[in-house]
């Protein structure tokens, strides 16, 4: 569940933020009347992610055995992928995404209603479906149906009262160090989630080495632990992994750990940092 409340809490407050710089933008220009439009948008990406999210849970589920762990395995793999983009597309566009969106929207103004909910729609829906697809192939395995369900919710409620927060002036967060942070952790998240596509890869009988574990440790590895909970949650730590598995995990974990937090020089002069609201 804790891996789940921080992919909910991350993409949250992208998402959080990223309609607070919409609202505080019509705010500030005195154009209060488009807010409705605004919110259109981000009601229909909110439906249609939860919609996603209903069809991966639900219509994988009738699959024949072989089909869903090959499902599930691609499901991995796309989420690892969407992450790495994420973090790293937000490491490189934070400080100017506010400029940037606010242009959009003063474009979609001149064009029509229709224009401003594609705005804000485009602008939710994004991390809206990428949140929906890391939450299953995060929720992968988990026993418990309910547990992924509340650490999702957790993270999007947090994410909302702290974007609230912000936007009322009442919270200051250094955000580049939180994207930084979280974004690292998250790294962390997505090769266990690596690590998983290819233990269903080998399930499927797609990639061989399926009985040829890297170690064994289930005799003395306490399933029911705080810490058993948390490893397993955060970077799937399992007591009996494959080499492969093993071989994945470090070969994603390590390289993009250190390149995401190599110190990043900005291509172009140093200017002083927007805020990320303003109203």
């Amino acid at each position: 569940m804790t891996a789940i409340y921080l992919i909910g809490l991350r993409e949250g407050l992208e998402i959080t933020l990223v309609v607070s710089i919409l609202i505080a933008f019509l705010v500030k220009s005195d154009r209060k009347p488009l807010l409705k439009w605004v919110w259109a948008g981000v009601v229909v990406a909110a439906g249609l992610s939860v919609g996603f999210a209903a069809l991966l849970q639900f219509g994988v589920a009738r699959l024949e055995y072989r089909h869903q762990e090959l499902f599930e395995a691609i499901a991995s793999i796309v989420a690892v992928t969407f992450v790495t983009w994420m973090i790293f597309w937000m490491r490189r566009m934070a400080r100017q995404m506010g400029s940037e969106l606010r242009g959009r929207l003063e474009d979609a103004i001149k064009v029509g209603p229709l224009a401003i909910v594609g705005v804000a729609f485009l602008a939710v829906v994004r991390e809206g479906l990428e949140t929906s697809i890391l939450f299953y192939a995060a929720a992968q395995g988990t026993a418990d149906s309910a547990r992924p369900l509340i650490g999702i919710s957790l993270g999007l409620l947090t994410a909302i009262v702290l974007g609230w927060l912000l936007y009322l002036s009442a919270l200051r967060i250094n955000l580049t160090k939180f994207f930084t942070w979280t974004g690292a952790l998250l790294v962390l998240v997505a090769a266990g989630i690596l690590k998983y596509g290819v233990h269903d890869l080998q399930e499927a009988g797609v990639l061989p080495g399926l009985n040829t574990t890297a170690f064994d440790i289930s005799g003395s590895w306490p399933p029911g632990a705080w810490y058993a909970e948390l490893l397993r949650g955060m970077v799937n730590f399992t007591p009996a992994p494959t080499v492969l598995e093993i071989i994945a995990w470090l070969a994603y974990g390590i390289p993009v750990l250190v390149i995401f937090l190599w110190p990043h020089r900005p291509t172009q002069p140093a200017r002083t940092q927007e805020p990320a609201l303003s109203k």
